[in-house]
């Protein structure tokens, strides 16, 4: 038995094809109540579960705890804004591999400068630019895994016929975990020195110039009193 029994690259490939980016335009132009908010996301990111009858993509649990945890800005009237169904949608990706703080973090600084800024470069230019620099590069990461697959097939070979499958598989799945690996620890290594630029920069701003301090003088006391 090949570890291609059952086509798992096809099936594989067929399983990244159904990943369907959220566009702007596809959010709501009018602000919703929470039961809305996490029946959108339900029914838009259904595809991208593991169990799409069982999971919940977003629930009032997880939209409260990020509230609390500064993740969102709190809703308007009970009701959430097209501004924060983008923020969840950056949450929704960045879950699976980051703690809750380094996503604080993150979008600490994107939330306070963009959210609701009433400028033309806004959240949605960010979210925008975002997903099209993703789709740019989604066929190289399928050659990617492709070229993983591949090299799979070529291991264990010495290893005993009847567990032959299972090892390459174990290979393929290794190999895709460790680039999850280290590239989560690229991610971390970002975010923490984001967080110390960001934490000089506030601590710089609170400075005040030290001209500033100082008491204007005189023109007049500057003159000879002898004169």
């Amino acid at each position: 038995m090949t570890i291609d029994a059952g086509d798992l690259l096809g099936s594989i490939l067929a399983s990244l094809d159904r990943i369907k980016y959220i566009e702007p335009e596809d959010i709501p132009g009018i602000d919703l109540y929470m039961d809305q908010v996490t029946s959108f996301m339900d029914r838009r990111l259904k595809s991208t579960s593991r169990y799409p009858g069982e999971d919940r993509t977003l629930t009032k649990t997880m939209i409260n705890n990020y509230a609390k945890n500064d993740l969102i800005p709190p809703p308007v009237k009970k009701k959430y804004s097209k501004e924060h169904i983008l923020l969840l949608l950056f949450i929704y990706y960045f879950k699976g591999i980051l703690s809750i703080g380094d996503i604080q973090a993150l979008l600490s600084p994107i939330t306070s400068r963009y959210f609701q800024s009433g400028e033309d470069f806004d959240l949605e230019s960010i979210y925008r630019e975002v997903i099209r620099m993703e789709k740019a590069q989604f066929e190289s990461m399928k050659e990617d895994v492709i070229r993983k697959y591949r090299e799979s097939e070529e291991t264990f070979q010495d290893a005993p016929e009847d567990g032959r499958d299972f090892l390459q598989k174990f290979a393929f799945i290794c190999m895709l975990s460790y680039d999850v690996y280290v590239k989560k620890l690229m991610i971390e290594k970002m975010i923490d020195e984001m967080a110390k630029q960001n934490a000089t920069a506030k601590k710089e701003s609170k400075k005040e110039p030290k001209d500033s301090k100082k008491e204007p003088k005189d023109p007049k006391s500057e003159q000879n009193p002898s004169a």
